[in-house]
Order: C-alpha cells, then structure tokens, then sequence
C-alpha cells in the first residue's frame, strides 16, 4: 500500500499539483495552506494592520481564499483589518443566487460585508449592457466593470489592499490573452503578486492550482454557488482555458512557466506610468479609465 509521500504514515487521498506529490488529507491541508503562506510573506503582500477588502463571488475561489486568509490571518498572526467586498452585476438568476452564498459565507467568517451594484455606479445593469450593445464581448465589458467596482468598492472602505481569487490557471490564461492580443501594458502587470496603485491588488493564490482549490473546498466542506455565469459560454477566454488545460496535461509545470514567463516579461522591461482617472479618480494607464469610457459610450447609446 502506498503511504503519503509527506509523513509517510496515513493513505493518500489526493495529488497535488505542482510539484506532484500522493498526499493524505491533513497533509494536504498543510501544502495548500503553506504554498498561499509562502506567497504572501515572500512577496511581502501585506502590511502589518493593513486594511485588506477580499473580493467575494460566492463562487469557490472567493469562498476558499475568505476561509483560508481569515485563517492565516489569525494562526501567522499577520494583523490584518480584513473585510469583505461583494458586487452585483445585475444579472438575473445568477447573481441574485450566488450573493445569498456570499451572505452565508460573511456570517460563518464573522467579517464585515460590502455589497455595491453595477447600478450603484453605472446606472445600468449588466443585462441591461447585454440588451443595449448585444452579447458580443459581454465578458470584457463585465471585466472591465468588475474590476473598476472592486477598486471604487474598496476605496470607499477606506481600505488600501484588494485581494482577488485569481489562481495559477487564472493568471497563466490572462498572460497568454495579453500576448495574443498585443496589450504589452496589461501583459507586465498581470502576474504582479501586488500591484501598484490607491489600492493595491494582491493574488495570494498565484502559485496555487485551481484543482487544488476545488479539493480544499471539497475536504472542508466549504459551501459555494458553482453555476457558472450565463454570458460565460462562447467567450474567448473559455478557448484558452481549454487550451493551457491541454497543454498542461502534457507537460505538468506549464502553468507555472506561464507565469514565470510573465513575471520575467515584466522586470526586463519598463515599468508603467500610471495616471489618475479625470472622471473617477481611481489608477489608470490613461487619462480616463476603461470603466469610465465603457460607462460613457453604453450611456450615451
């Protein structure tokens, strides 16, 4: 009978992903929770009673990093304001449901919860974007709101560090879109561990695999909402994450070299010039943000 190839004592139950390893459950528990530890402290992510907001979805990424953070939080004693920051963007049967997961998430955490709407900001609904532009790249235009909402949510707060459930598959797929679509800009910011800005956004799960995550949800009995977003289906993204997940399967490790292609990208070349927005005042590349030029044009229509 096979052992755990970390105590060598209890029965595996799963595999890790990178580096590949048959591991019991406690064992497990203590490489997902360490591989996030390492993250934050080598990056130096946090500062000492640094206001943290952390983006929730409900969905498992969100749900696993609120446990695991709150977790850390008290157990490595990094002395972290942590509260939570949750947007609707108006999308009926889908948003509506995965908010009531946020809710029951912000009540076992203890944490104190934030909830703004597309609405709130923008004076439309994302169902209602999608009835006045049409489906087309409905998925960049919710990014751009999403993001934007999140920085403006966390501003209100008071709050200084936004930490997202961005994983490796995330980060490594975003890499590869910015290079196919030519956004040299985006492209030396998006494996950033914490960016530069009003609000800092931090990725504790950058080296941490989103299968991982699924079986850390499975072993804690976390509770999620994991229908997935209807306007999801068809978008450009799901074709890459089809793609690195492929390729993945060949070569175990290239996740991980995305992501250290991408970090390499971003130290040889310049840093960025960041702005302020004219209209919102939040960090920008550009005089006026994307948020704001997407809000202005849909208004106008």
């Amino acid at each position: 009978m096979s052992l755990c190839e970390m105590c060598g004592i209890n029965k595996p139950v799963t595999i890790t992903s990178f580096p590949s390893k048959k591991v019991c459950k406690e064992c497990f528990f203590i490489y997902f929770e360490e591989t996030i530890h390492s993250t934050i402290t080598n990056s130096k992510m946090f500062k000492e009673n640094e206001k943290v907001v952390i983006g929730m979805s409900g969905g498992k990424d969100s749900t696993v990093l609120a446990y695991v953070l709150n977790k850390l939080n008290k157990e490595k004693n990094y002395k972290l304001d942590l509260h939570l920051l949750a947007i609707d963007e108006g999308i009926s049967g889908y948003r509506d449901h995965s908010l009531k997961m946020v809710y029951v998430n912000q009540k076992e955490l203890n944490l104190p919860l934030k909830v703004i709407s597309y609405r709130d900001l923008y004076k439309v609904s994302l169902d209602e974007v999608v009835s006045i532009t049409g489906r087309k790249n409905t998925c960049t235009k919710c990014g751009t709101f999403r993001r934007h909402s999140l920085e403006m949510g966390a501003l209100e707060m008071n709050a200084t560090a936004l930490v997202t459930g961005h994983n490796s598959d995330d980060i490594a797929e975003t890499v590869l879109l910015n290079f196919f679509r030519g956004d040299d800009q985006k492209l030396l910011s998006c494996t950033q561990s914490r960016s530069f800005g009003k609000v800092s956004r931090c990725k504790p799960f950058k080296y941490t695999y989103q299968k991982d995550i699924v079986m850390y949800a499975l072993y804690k009995n976390l509770k999620y909402f994991s229908t997935e977003c209807v306007y999801f289906p068809g978008a450009y993204r799901g074709n890459m994450r089809m793609f690195i997940k492929k390729l993945e399967n060949i070569d175990k490790g290239f996740i991980m070299n995305i992501i250290r292609s991408g970090d390499y990208f971003y130290k040889e070349c310049k840093g960025i010039v960041f702005k302020e927005c004219k209209i919102c005042k939040i960090t920008s590349k550009n005089d006026i943000c994307q948020a704001c030029l997407l809000s202005q044009s849909i208004n106008n229509l």
